[in-house]
């Protein structure tokens, strides 16, 4: 290397270098200067371009939003001339763009780059809401009077879903459980022309229906109502049967509806759920008196079968008879089981009701 004593002794001169000398290390140093403010510069470039991917793939947690625009991007571009050379450079004070490559040419954004960054510290899953609870959700009944002297009730009330209900006509009353939309659909048979239907909620709630029932006096009818198991049963022997015929009508063999069409004999209709809490249950039988096609007798009786539920207690129940057009005979009962050791007998009350006529046509 050449010292400055070296200059001031004259051993060597400027001149005898030649000027070449010093150009070559100046442009060599300016090469370095060149090359690592490219490299910033790429490095700056490629950062953004990858945080701005993350944020558009939705890797990143939306708190805040910091938008850089392009003119916000420093701005340089190479001094014309030879790149080995790099005469007119002036100043080092802004920095390059990226330098071209025959094989790939790289390009500044053109349009605003989003970067979603997170201040926050991630929480998590968030919990669920609670559902709110319905508003002016009062419980309706509607009536429909349908054939046989039937009425479909439709019972709504989508704030009591599941809940117990106790359904009043006629001085029956039995008990359902709304479905889980709230919801209960039950044929009744009608005790009166102008039918009356309540409902009745244990937290006090209830709704009114009423129907016209024009066909009733065509029908006789004979029921039976009581709470629990009692092992209770309607039995209908129409025109002379015996037990396990044709014309044996009751929970077994209960028939529907479709029978009176021809006047051919009558149905059971049950009413109640058994699983209800503490549950009413009735039994309807119903005859078509006015349109039957033959003439006879129809035995009614009321049986229970002793059982391990019932045996060596009483059992209470009500029965309602109506026939033609004279008023309802409603009687209420005690029953006095057999003991345990009777277990699978039947209690037979035939007398109970009074047999139904049926006049020859």
């Amino acid at each position: 290397m050449f010292s400055k004593d070296m200059f001031k002794k004259g051993i060597l001169k400027k001149e005898n270098l030649g000027e070449g000398l010093f150009k070559k290390d100046i442009n060599v140093y300016r090469r370095y200067a060149w090359a690592g403010a490219s490299f910033s510069a790429a490095m700056s470039i490629a950062f953004l371009m990858q945080q701005s991917e993350a944020s558009y793939a939705g890797q990143v947690l939306v708190r805040d939003t910091v938008v850089i625009n392009p003119d916000d991007v420093i701005k340089a571009s190479l001094p014309a001339g030879q790149m080995d050379g790099l005469q007119g450079v002036e100043t080092l004070s802004t920095l390059p763009s990226l330098p071209q490559e025959l094989s790939h040419q790289s390009t500044l954004p053109t349009q605003p780059v989003i970067l979603l960054v997170s201040r926050d510290i991630p929480v998590g899953v968030l919990p669920q809401e609670e559902a709110s609870p319905l508003l002016n959700c009062d419980a309706t009944l509607t009536a429909e009077p349908v054939a046989a002297a039937m009425v479909d009730l439709t019972l709504s009330a989508p704030c009591l879903s599941g809940e117990r209900v106790t359904i009043h006509h006629g001085g029956l009353k039995f008990t359902e459980v709304l479905g889980l939309d709230g919801t209960l659909n039950v044929s009744v048979p009608a005790l009166a022309e102008h039918a009356m239907f309540v409902v009745a909620f244990t937290n006090g709630d209830g709704a009114v229906a009423r129907a016209d029932v024009s066909s009733l006096p065509f029908y006789d009818r004979v029921a039976v109502q009581w709470m629990g198991e009692t092992g209770l049963q309607l039995h209908a022997l129409e025109y002379g049967a015996s037990y396990g015929e044709d014309g044996h009508v009751w929970q077994g063999t209960p028939r529907d509806l479709t029978a009176v069409a021809a006047g051919e004999g009558g149905f059971i209709t049950r009413l109640g759920n058994q699983d209800a809490p503490e549950p009413l249950m009735v039994e309807v039988y119903t005859f078509p008196t006015a349109t039957a096609r033959e003439g006879g007798q129809i035995s009614i009786s009321l049986e229970a079968e002793v059982s391990s539920v019932n045996c060596g207690r009483d059992i209470s129940a009500t029965s309602l008879e109506l026939q033609g057009e004279a008023d309802a005979r409603v009687q209420d009962l005690t029953l006095a089981m057999p003991d345990c050791d009777a277990k699978g007998e039947f209690l037979v009350l035939k007398n109970l009701f009074e047999d139904l006529t049926i006049a020859r046509k």
